[in-house]
């Protein structure tokens, strides 16, 4: 079983009286999101280990329990040893920790101690010293038993310190902090200021998942530009997706009308919109709707492709881009199934909507449909080779 602790224990260094683990980050505080990454970590309970309570820690824990039911609050060492299972391994979270699920899977894989490490000590993900080459860098996996030793210590312990020592004293493997997961925002933070910063560079990260072309440089530059802005304003990630719908029934009336390259233009800001949802979900770790958005892009991309195969058909009495608009459909679905990693220049929906534009502008979308046949057939035959060497390799 696997099992988290936060600590919200202490205060920011810019807003007395307001504890950091309350501090707006990512459209909710601080707290929720270390919860997030918890519950996406796979934890199966998570105590909040707390000095005092203030209304908006309360009104954080409160909020992070109506989406995750395994949130509880402990005061004590103590506390905590007697609410996890015996068998438990604990994922431990600093107190102003920011960071990203690849870390958080890493720290969360099976084995026995671990602390997260830098042996920078300027580093801002920088902790406490643990020798004389490392320090922490926020994350540590225990055991129950460290829980049950610090339970024995005096009364006026710091809980986090104590808890660092006893792990580190045990021999804990030391997993060393790498140049991408800093990059990606990992640090621990105790201001409003440092955590505004982090959150730009986390919201980032979460658009760099995108692999294909199109979406690293032209989506993925919208979405990172746009975010930030819209998860500051706290805009609902529903009314994203029910503006990028829209717009793309506004751009399916406009291609129905004859007026493709405007709708072209509508289709491709609702995927550009619809990447955005989906970056804005995976921040908030709703994985099942970052997923539902990201087929979302491949209806658009089918349902376009298909109606101008169709008003192509009707304009020039021949089934030929019907033929082309269905085969490049069929042929994406079969590339977005296909267990092989995707490289950079394979076909996606975005890229197919990128480059039917010039073509219907240009007045020829015939042709554009038949670049789109191309490109999936092309992508197609190098996943199945791709997956071919995969089978050849594991047998």
């Amino acid at each position: 079983m696997l099992a988290g602790l936060i600590f919200a224990v202490e205060e920011a260094s810019d807003r007395p009286g307001t504890l950091v683990a309350t501090l707006p980050f990512g459209g909710m505080t601080l707290l929720e999101y270390q919860v997030r990454l918890l519950a996406g970590a796979g934890a199966e309970k998570v105590l909040i280990a707390v000095g005092k309570m203030t209304p908006q820690l309360l009104t954080a824990v409160n909020r992070a329990t109506k989406r995750h039911p395994i949130v509880e609050i402990v005061r004590s060492a103590e506390e905590a040893g007697e609410k996890f299972d015996n068998a438990a391994r604990v994922l431990v979270m600093a107190d102003g920790l920011v960071t990203t699920d690849p870390v958080m899977d890493r720290m969360a894989a099976e084995g026995g101690e671990a602390l997260l490490v830098t042996d920078d000590a300027e580093s801002p993900a920088a902790i406490e010293r643990l020798d004389m080459r490392d320090s922490w860098a926020g994350i540590a996996r225990i055991s129950v038993a460290q829980l049950s030793q610090i339970a024995q210590m005096p009364e006026d312990y710091d809980f986090q310190s104590a808890l660092l020592r006893v792990a580190s004293q045990s021999s804990a493997e030391h997993v060393p902090l790498t140049a991408a997961w800093l990059r990606t925002g990992h640090s621990v933070e105790r201001s409003a200021e440092g955590l505004a910063t982090r959150n730009t560079g986390v919201l980032a990260a979460l658009t760099e998942r995108r692999v294909d072309w199109a979406d690293r440089w032209v989506f993925t530059r919208i979405a990172r530009a746009v975010l930030p802005e819209l998860v500051g304003r706290n805009v609902p990630g529903w009314a994203l997706t029910m503006g990028a719908g829209a717009l793309a029934l506004l751009s399916l009336m406009g291609i129905g009308l004859d007026w493709q390259g405007v709708g072209l233009i509508g289709s491709l800001t609702a995927a550009a919109a619809l990447a955005t949802a989906s970056a804005m979900a995976a921040l908030r770790g709703e994985e099942l709707r970052g997923r539902a958005l990201e087929w979302a892009i491949l209806a658009l991309f089918g349902a376009v492709v298909l109606l101008c195969g169709w008003v192509e058909h009707a304009r020039l009495y021949s089934w030929t881009p019907m033929v082309f608009a269905a085969f490049g459909l069929a042929a994406q679905v079969l590339i977005e199934r296909a267990p092989s990693r995707h490289r950079r220049w394979w076909a996606s929906p975005s890229a197919h909507l990128l480059l039917l534009m010039p073509f219907t502008l240009a007045g020829f979308t015939e042709f554009g449909l038949a670049g789109i046949a191309v490109y999936a057939f092309a992508t197609l035959t190098a996943a199945v080779e791709a997956t071919r060497e995969k089978s050849l390799v594991s047998s």
